[in-house]
């Protein structure tokens, strides 16, 4: 699942090769794909893009007098840029494309959706605030503003764990699975710890993780192509996907913890203590 770190360099690459170009057509090519009739989706063709923002993990364009085009890539969703887009419109079926937009240059993107589960979300609103999911977004963890002090007032009374605080939107945007796996390693602390009884330092030690974390894998997809993000991503993580390889701080073996639809992975030296949790498949303690 796209995160903040490549939902952020995908608004700098857009930011780049689509702003100040003319939305020629947008066109939906899947039927679950847009989540929204009013404005209808032709209001932004013919209009200018103006400006490309990241909310969370939801990419925002906004058009010039116009309504704003709003992108959640969920857990498959990818953008892919095609310069030129190829000829002809193209064809409703089966295959991964969910919507497409060109421009008058001839060049564009495709927004496409592996697997089955079709999640992939597309709104044209009047305000990004309009969306449910946007309006509910928690603080930007790398906004100047996100200080040590508002980590810990967020965490206090979190009777959570601390990997399914950090996964909930509403206190925290834009961290996902797989970040959060990466900032708990770094931080040296076990998923299971209830959020709201961390002590100060532990605290300052997630914080400096956080921030460290999700700044260090934006640097690194910074300037990239939106077609090598998704590699970027999977080369920089150090536990998250990497059940039983050798954790790169200590050596331990990686282990999982294995969910109904997701899993967690995690370092028993660095992080608990050398305890192995519980792997119940069916478990909620993340929910």
């Amino acid at each position: 699942m796209p995160e903040l770190p490549e939902v952020e360099a995908l608004k700098d690459f857009l930011t780049a090769h689509l702003a100040g170009h003319e939305l020629v057509r947008v066109l939906p090519v899947a039927i679950s794909v847009l989540k929204t009739y009013d404005p209808p989706v032709a209001a932004v063709e013919g209009r200018r893009a103006t400006t490309v923002r990241r909310y969370g993990k939801f990419l925002g364009i906004g058009t010039d007098g116009g309504p704003h085009l709003v992108i959640h890539l969920a857990r498959a969703g990818w953008l892919q840029w095609r310069d030129p887009l190829p000829d002809g419109p193209p064809r409703p079926g089966k295959g991964p494309l969910a919507l497409r937009v060109a421009l008058e240059t001839g060049a564009g993107f495709d927004l496409t959706e592996a697997g089955t589960q079709k999640r992939l979300a597309v709104y044209v609103v009047r305000a990004p605030q309009e969306i449910a999911g946007v309006a509910r977004l928690g603080p930007d963890p790398l906004a100047d503003d996100f200080d040590e002090a508002r980590l810990a007032a967020l965490l206090a009374g979190e009777r959570r764990r601390i990997k399914g605080a950090l996964r909930d939107q509403s206190l925290i945007a834009g961290v996902g699975n797989a970040y959060s796996d990466e900032i708990l390693h770094a931080a040296r602390m076990s998923p299971y710890k209830v959020a709201a009884s961390l002590a100060p330092e532990e605290v300052h030690g997630l914080y400096t993780a956080l921030r460290g974390t999700l700044a260090g894998a934006v640097e690194r997809s910074r300037g990239l192509a939106a077609g090598r993000l998704k590699s970027e991503k999977k080369s920089g993580l150090r536990v998250h996907g990497r059940t039983g390889e050798p954790c790169p701080v200590c050596g331990d073996t990686v282990r999982e913890v294995s969910f109904s639809d997701s899993s967690l992975q995690y370092c028993p030296t660095c992080q608990t203590g050398g305890r192995l949790l519980a792997d119940r498949r069916m478990s909620r303690l993340l929910k």
